[in-house]
């Protein structure tokens, strides 16, 4: 009891920072879904839910807490002629300990589960021998994670840093249209995520047809020649698009 009222304490006074800080433009937030979405079932207006997978610092000091999650809702669930079907969504609010943050939010990255539960395995069989604090682990999008020496690669070299958590600046993609300045400069939470990760990991048939950097701005738009299908557990890598300000909060 006492740890989650210290976490929850620590959710608001950051939270509370932001009254008058702001989240900038360009700030990560490397998620996982908290449940399937589904365009055979899921109806316009149906929230959403996502969970911060690692602590995400601001210029304040202060930060965004793993734990914190992230909201938002279907937009819209069209069937697209020939077959298939497109999804458009939106995350647009930030809570934690029952208030909450408006953001405008893009998709830089999303990844299957399976390819957030790969990303959590070494790839080096002589790990399996090893603490898990000297792994060498692969980052959804290629670079190459070596915990016992801190570093984080990418076949340029060094692009970012590992003391417990990944740490980087993001870079341009290799296939996509992301570049380094969607981060402006800001050393960033990266989680599992490479800081080249664009686009989509791991969804057969599926297309990120619009990230929500333009307009209609926040709107994330899928379409698969299937259904569109992405299963909870399943990692995103958001970029904040504006500095956002707070609400609902007294």
């Amino acid at each position: 009891m006492t740890f989650c009222l210290k976490l929850g304490t620590g959710l608001l006074s950051a939270l509370a920072m932001l009254v008058t800080q702001g989240i900038p433009a360009g700030t990560a937030l490397p998620v996982t879904l908290g449940a399937t979405l589904d365009a055979r079932k899921d109806k316009p207006g149906q929230k959403i839910e996502a969970r911060v997978m690692q602590d995400v610092p601001l210029p304040s000091g202060e930060k965004i807490k793993a734990g914190a999650h992230v909201i938002g809702h279907i937009v819209e669930v069209t069937r697209l002629p020939g077959g298939g079907s497109r999804m458009a969504l939106k995350f647009d609010q930030l809570a934690a300990g029952g208030r909450t943050v408006p953001l405008t939010l893009s998709a830089r990255a999303i990844a299957a589960m399976n390819n957030v539960y790969q990303a959590e395995l070494p790839i080096d069989a002589e790990s399996n021998y090893e603490p898990s604090t000297q792994w060498v682990m692969r980052q959804i999008g290629g670079e190459v994670v070596n915990r016992g020496r801190g570093r984080i690669t990418s076949e340029e070299g060094l692009v970012g840093r590992w003391n417990g958590e990944a740490w980087g600046k993001l870079t341009s993609a290799t296939d996509g249209e992301c570049t380094a300045a969607d981060g402006n400069g800001i050393e960033q939470a990266l989680w599992l995520f490479s800081t080249s990760a664009c686009g989509l990991y791991g969804l057969e048939g599926m297309k990120l047809v619009h990230d929500g950097r333009t307009d209609p701005v926040g709107q994330i738009i899928l379409e698969s020649s299937k259904d569109v299908h992405i299963g909870g557990g399943s990692g995103w890598f958001l970029l904040v698009g504006g500095t956002a300000q707070a609400a609902n909060l007294p």
